[in-house]
């Protein structure tokens, strides 16, 4: 999914990406109902008391989708990955200071090498740009924000669903992902994509509409595939399996979209990526 937003948004000089969000989220709406119909799935219906409570969680949840596209618009993959590592460290941070939850020094070891991995990739990368790397940076605050806010709101929530239950996978993707439509139509105003949108020649493109519709099923499925892979393993396995899969992302990304690198650069995106698999496994045996 990660790869196919690049593709769209850097391939085909789409400038609207708050546009392609919506859509996707859209999308993913119509997928989970039809699975509902179809009877694969149960929902939680819409009420008033669980969309207010659920709602600033979603507020922070198109902060760091928003944020993540506009970064990924403006930086390459490789370093778009390693930065995206940092959200470990402004996490820990949030639990240190609001859980009072403790890690071995093994794990801040492996924060420091994350920080010096972004910050030499970031002084030796031939496409710095201010603005990407500031998207990036405010990503990594609103996925921190997302994570610690959503631990605290899930046992809120069980108060007002219909079985005193928490809120399955799937109905949190529906309420995130509805819920979401109408701050980004905010978005796309604020931004003033609503002007020349219709007019953009990538929404007449068959390739374009091919990779944003494919995009979008990629993201939905993902929460069938996680679902399914939480059930047969473990937290631990799963956490370490979401590190693990950025090394894949950084090489396809700079192979496919032939972005120029260094050996300075792609050893500081190999450090960054390798102390992110540590950090999760120390983290994980904590």
């Amino acid at each position: 999914m990660v790869l196919l937003n690049k593709h769209a948004l850097a391939s085909f000089s789409f400038t609207a990406p708050n546009a392609l969000l919506c859509f996707q989220c859209v999308l993913a709406v119509i997928l989970v109902k039809l699975c509902e119909g179809a009877g694969v799935v149960k929902l939680q219906p819409l009420r008033p008391k669980l969309i207010a409570v659920w709602f600033p969680v979603n507020l922070i949840f198109v902060a760091m989708l928003g944020t993540g596209f506009y970064a990924l618009k403006e930086m390459g993959i490789g370093m778009f990955s390693v930065w995206k590592q940092l959200a470990n460290l402004t996490t820990a941070l949030g639990d240190l200071f609001i859980f009072k939850k403790t890690y071995p020094w093994p794990v801040w070891a492996c924060l420091s090498l994350m920080i010096a991995s972004a910050v030499v990739g970031a002084s030796t990368d031939t496409r710095f740009s201010w603005v990407g790397y500031s998207w990036q940076i405010a990503n990594c605050l609103f996925t921190s924000a997302y994570a610690l806010h959503l631990r605290s709101v899930m046992d809120r929530v069980t108060d007002y669903t219909t079985d005193g239950g928490k809120m399955d996978e799937f109905s949190m993707v529906y309420y995130n992902n509805l819920l979401s439509i109408p701050p980004i139509l905010v978005l796309m105003w604020f931004f003033g994509e609503y002007e020349g949108l219709m007019a953009q020649t990538a929404l007449r493109n068959p390739s374009f509409q091919l990779v944003a519709m494919v995009g979008g099923i990629l993201g939905f499925a993902i929460s069938f595939s996680s679902l399914w892979f939480l059930s047969q393993t473990t937290a631990t396995i799963y956490s370490l399996i979401g590190s693990l899969n950025k090394i894949p992302i950084a090489i396809v990304g700079m192979l496919a979209f032939a972005e120029p690198t260094n050996p300075k650069n792609l050893s500081s995106i190999v450090i960054g990526l390798g102390a992110g698999v540590m950090f999760t496994q120390y983290k994980s045996k904590k």
